[in-house]
């Protein structure tokens, strides 16, 4: 069976662009529309994929929505997959018209409604044909959508999760005692993220206050948090203040979460699947979670990784000290955590699903 398919994202992440790739080595007559401007794009292009390099500025870009129908009219795609909301925006009016099956990626939980004008315009329209959820919790959530008698086909709604190898995370762990000045018997818990409402980052320093005094536990937390004036109120008044570093954004964070003891990702709703807790586990650091969107879905509670209800300082404070005494524990979830990765989230896995889908999309299936 030939179709020809477009993927129109933005900046591609590894995952992302593996994809890919391997759906082009797999035989998938497959052409990428991205921002050159990607981490990855130089490995995208030394690939055997065509790529048509495109920024799209806009929910709606007249210029975008032209070059996009160019390309549908020239090379005559059966099938165009789009990986965010500007693509789809841009996407949907370029296809009007044109007999093509459009697919989106949801990543995250919430933010679309019946009622939003937006999501009309996104995944919701009904050109969509399959929106492809990288959880079953996002998925979950689209489906327990209702208004009056409208809800979504659950046909319409899948799940692929995003695929990874563990190949990918072979760098060297980062020397946190030399680079943060820490001890070098520090139990050392990281956090990557920005301080959003619902990432949940008070409940982890809050935390602090329930660790014993004399441990030497340190917070590395990673993201753009040096100039959150309320989050350093918040770690000033906390007792372990001089053991929470802000370490800033970081493009080595798999490194550094290779070398911390555990990665605590306490968000408080709106939870996909965290990438950070991703690559802790793939390189066997355990993880804490809450009990939030995707989150369970990564790790199992007390195998590979400890979960905890969400907006519960106590209940993270317990979590870390478990691992804190346990170092043997520790360990073995580390290391489930790390084969859990490589077997249940492969990306050989994804690329298998994924053409699959296609391959129920394409006009000649």
């Amino acid at each position: 069976m030939h179709y020809r398919v477009l993927c129109v994202t933005d900046k591609s992440d590894l995952p992302e662009t593996e994809l890919f790739i391997r759906l082009r080595q797999a035989g998938v007559d497959i052409e990428v529309a991205c921002n050159p401007g990607g981490r990855y794009f130089d490995r995208l292009r030394a690939s055997n994929v065509p790529i048509h390099e495109m920024i799209i500025p806009s929910r709606f870009s007249v210029k975008s929505i032209r070059n996009i129908r160019r390309l549908i009219d020239t090379r005559g795609y059966e099938i165009l997959y789009c990986f965010n909301n500007k693509a789809i925006s841009n996407v949907l009016p370029a296809a009007r018209g044109r007999n093509c099956q459009i697919m989106t990626y949801r990543g995250i939980v919430g933010n679309l409604s019946f009622l939003s004008p937006a999501s009309w315009t996104t995944h919701l329209n009904p050109r969509v044909a399959r929106i492809v959820c990288v959880c079953n919790a996002i998925r979950d959530n689209l489906l327990a959508m209702r208004f009056f008698s409208k809800r979504l086909d659950t046909r319409r709604v899948i799940t692929i999760y995003k695929g990874h190898e563990l190949s990918w995370y072979q760098s060297r762990p980062a020397d946190l005692a030399g680079e943060f000045n820490l001890p070098e018997n520090a139990f050392v818990l990281g956090f990557a993220g920005r301080n959003r409402p619902r990432k949940g980052i008070p409940y982890l320093i809050e935390a602090a206050r329930h660790l014993p005094a004399e441990a030497p536990i340190h917070f590395l937390l990673l993201g753009r948090l040096t100039d959150d004036r309320a989050l350093r109120r918040l770690i000033e008044k906390s007792p372990y203040a001089d053991r929470i570093h802000l370490a800033g954004f970081r493009s080595d964070a798999p490194a550094i979460f290779a070398a911390c003891d555990t990665l605590v990702m306490p968000p408080t709703r709106s939870e996909g699947l965290s990438r950070a807790v991703i690559e802790a586990m793939a390189y066997a650091t355990p993880p804490i979670v809450t009990n939030v969107g995707g989150l369970p879905e990564l790790v199992e509670d007390g195998s590979s990784g400890l979960i905890v209800p969400p907006a519960d300082a106590g209940a993270i404070a317990d979590a870390i000290s478990r691992l804190y005494h346990n170092p043997q524990e520790k360990q073995q979830m580390g290391q489930n955590a790390r084969e859990r990765i490589g077997r249940d989230f492969h990306i050989d896995q994804t690329v298998r699903q994924t053409r699959q889908l296609f391959e129920q999309l394409a006009p000649s299936a």
